[in-house]
């Protein structure tokens, strides 16, 4: 029986934990069947209870940017534990890693880290709210920046209306201070800003999309949010969470050439442990307390397993002149594969790539927001992703997830995953 093991697990955890997970996406609910527990992982792959190894396209949600267990993180998190797991007190570590992202990053002069991608957001928008002394934010249908309240809102009866409460718990009142645009559409961002001259106190993109599947920004997007912020005394926060320090080291800001204001990270920046951040420039960072009004704090936020394993992580990265470089070329060589293929075997696809991320579509025409994405072949995808999983290709239990490929992946690699994906799909 495949995922034996799995099963049993799943049937034991749904009696403890809600829905037998942690996070819903793993619950595999979006395309049936039995979630897989994993026992380990290394390099490119991972292994389930029962033993199975996976080529590895999710990587934690993208941490995992030069393979699991990634040895100088390993090291760098041993020999910090040995030391003392946490103090609630400063650490020397914290200004080392600070120093080195500050250094990475264009725009930004300080940064404070927290625990998570969603706690990153949360407080860069309470942060833009204080400097800004306004209370509404722009956010784009599609894009997830964490579970905070004021980012579970779903678009309205129209696009320059209040968005609505799209999961329980989240009040109207919240809701109301939410505002929804489409994802490459200036029109309906322009639109908003009509409707509530002199009240945005921050627009919140992921520069590129990733949860929506990959979606990059189209027709100069960032820049002309860029210039529509500057022209309302609004600041444009840049959720890079997902693309910080995977795309480039200065992450989306460096790729296209555009500067936000507030930077969020997460993901790779804290080596796979739970590690988030936010930053900016400091007439907008000493807006927080303990010098500013804005308050924000965090009992484990900087402690020293986390900061050991992002500043081994980062250090690496800093270091690989060529670590980009070959990103693109091992994604771009499997992007070229799957088009191939897809083609011969007559499927009707969209495929969206930028740098390390890319999506497969089932969908004749371009996905360019929430939208088109939604239109794509669920029932193709939910085959697709089975057919891949039992043959050992892991990628994200959902269409609306993008892949992330790892340098820890070989050419031979690439090469079983185009010819698994040619199979499933003659």
């Amino acid at each position: 029986m495949l995922y034996k093991r799995s099963s049993e697990l799943f049937v034991e955890a749904l009696k403890y934990i809600p829905g037998g997970v942690n996070s819903p996406v793993r619950a595999f609910k979006s395309v049936g069947g039995t979630p897989i527990f994993i026992k380990e992982a290394k390099g490119a792959y991972m292994f389930d209870e029962d033993d199975k190894r996976y080529i590895d396209y999710i990587n934690s949600w993208g941490p995992m940017i030069l393979g699991h267990a990634y040895q100088p993180v390993v090291d760098a998190v041993i020999e910090k534990t040995k030391k003392g797991t946490s103090f609630g007190a400063p650490t020397e570590i914290e200004t080392e890693i600070a120093k080195l992202a500050v250094s990475m990053v264009p725009n930004i002069d300080k940064i404070r880290f927290v625990n998570s991608g969603t706690e990153a957001c949360m407080s860069a928008v309470r942060l833009a709210r204080g400097y800004t002394k306004r209370e509404k934010i722009i956010k784009f249908r599609g894009c997830y920046h964490g579970h905070s309240d004021s980012f579970l809102i779903a678009a309205g009866s129209g696009l320059s209306t209040f968005g609505m409460p799209s999961s329980p718990g989240v009040t109207k009142g919240t809701a109301q201070d939410t505002l929804l645009a489409n994802y490459n559409d200036m029109n309906s961002v322009k639109e908003l800003f009509q409707a509530n001259k002199n009240e945005i106190a921050a627009i919140i993109i992921e520069p590129v999309a990733g949860n929506m599947g990959c979606v990059p920004p189209v027709n100069n997007f960032l820049q002309e949010l860029r210039s529509i912020c500057d022209e309302n005394n609004t600041l444009l926060i840049f959720d890079e969470v997902m693309t910080g320090f995977r795309l480039a080291k200065g992450g989306a800001q460096e790729l296209f050439n555009v500067t936000a204001d507030i930077v969020c990270f997460g993901k790779v920046i804290g080596g796979g442990l739970p590690v988030g951040a936010f930053a900016a420039r400091n007439e907008i960072m000493d807006y927080l307390a303990p010098i500013g009004p804005v308050y924000q704090a965090g009992t484990l936020s900087g402690n020293p397993l986390a900061m050991a394993a992002g500043l081994a992580m980062l250090q690496a990265i800093n270091s690989d002149v060529e670590l980009f470089n070959r990103l693109e070329e091992k994604t771009a060589y499997l992007e070229v594969g799957i088009r191939k293929v897809l083609t011969a075997n007559n499927k009707t696809f969209t495929v969206n790539r930028v740098g390390s991320m890319i999506s497969i579509f089932f969908y004749e025409n371009a996905v360019e927001n929430y939208e088109d994405a939604s239109k794509a072949d669920t029932p193709e995808f939910k085959k697709f992703f089975h057919d891949l999983l039992e043959r050992g290709i892991y990628i994200a239990p959902s269409s609306y997830e993008t892949w992330f490929i790892t340098d820890a992946l070989s050419y031979e690699d690439l090469d079983e995953t185009i010819k698994v994906i040619d199979e499933v799909t003659k």
